[in-house]
């Protein structure tokens, strides 16, 4: 497999100008419609409005907009608005609507480095490039190097599909040339580099069974703290994992076979890719605060932990991660600010 180099990208700016909208009436006017009827709201000044960027509606969630305002300023003074409803000639009665600040995707989007030289012996690399361009067009490739590196880019869940098609291809030119040797009787000259392909999924056999899949390491630790059974499967399955940062890979293995390890990893790549839809993720920089402060951050936590037990807390030692929804970070955020505010001034 080609060696997968993994950074985070996004939309920074965009996300400092967008607010989540929940509670928007469902299947009662048509899509372009109640877009419009969200930009008019949005734009008015008794509800602390502004210029409307773009509201995208409808999303995978029904009766969520996402609404981008021109200017960042605009967000701050719509939350201060104690309630938001929706009201409009063209709708039967009001509705009210749930306002929260909106938090980047755990992992929007990533720009991982693929390393295609591992199939210079047996493919054309241009001709592989652009098979993969006509299979993943929700990806962007960058130009190919002298070296046979590519830049991608695209969502999570994409560049996994990438790297599972990438693992069938290279399987598939192994065991081809390990045909053609038992044809031969000889030898092979040249061999598909095996030591690049050691994390590869093997098929069911009689010495077990072993399944990789790559995952977000927020995803992960969110999966491992409140998804448990997924990892939890009985004494034939060992799952380990190895994090490299932003990455972690997991692996399968199974002594019995009879594709148990294959399902494990089909349910935990399911439950990823359903938790990257909804997750977001909150980061407050300790650049300046004391080592006070930051034990203050931490019991904060601690005592809204049971407030808010669908919300992951991660301290590092320049920052601290939130992760939940949009509107459980904002909750949490909401109640941690003022809990801090109130310990600076009782000190």
């Amino acid at each position: 497999m080609p060696h997968l180099f993994v950074q985070a990208s996004g939309e920074a700016d965009k996300s400092a100008r967008r607010i989540v909208v929940t509670g928007v009436p469902h299947g009662l006017l048509h899509h372009d419609v109640m877009t419009d009827i969200l930009i008019i709201h949005f734009q008015k000044s008794r509800n602390n409005g502004g210029d409307v960027e773009e509201v995208k509606y409808p999303t995978e969630k029904k009766g969520v907009a996402y609404v981008t305002f021109e200017d960042p300023a605009v967000v701050e003074s719509v939350l201060k608005k104690d309630q938001h409803r929706l009201e409009d000639q063209r709708l039967s009665r009001s509705y009210p609507l749930t306002v929260t600040r909106y938090c980047g995707n755990v992992f929007s989007s990533v720009t991982s480095l693929l390393n295609m030289s591992v199939f210079k012996d047996h493919l054309v690399l241009e001709e592989l490039i652009q098979e993969l361009q006509k299979k993943s067009t929700d990806l962007s490739f960058g130009p190919l190097q002298p070296n046979g590196t590519i830049s991608v880019q695209g969502s999570f869940p994409a560049i996994q599909s990438l790297r599972d098609f990438l693992f069938l291809k290279a399987k598939s030119l192994s065991e081809k040339e390990q045909r053609e040797d038992q044809e031969s009787h000889q030898r092979p000259q040249r061999r598909l580099q095996q030591h690049r392909l050691s994390r590869e999924p093997k098929h069911p056999s009689q010495d077990g069974e072993k399944q990789v899949v790559v995952l977000d390491t927020d995803t992960y630790h969110y999966m491992k703290c409140f998804f448990p059974k997924i990892f939890q499967i009985n004494a034939d399955v060992v799952i380990s994992d190895t994090t490299d940062g932003d990455v972690t890979t997991v692996c399968i293995e199974s002594r019995s076979g009879a594709g148990q390890a294959l399902r494990v990893r089909e349910n935990i790549e399911s439950q990823s890719v359903k938790l990257h839809q909804v997750l977001r993720k909150e980061r407050i920089y300790f650049e300046k605060c004391t080592r006070e402060e930051k034990n203050r951050y931490t019991a904060v936590c601690k005592s809204l932990r049971s407030l808010h037990p669908s919300v992951l807390t991660s301290f590092h030692a320049t920052h601290l991660d939130i992760i939940g929804t949009s509107s459980e970070i904002f909750k949490f955020t909401k109640e941690m600010s003022s809990k801090i505010q109130k310990l600076s001034q009782a000190r």
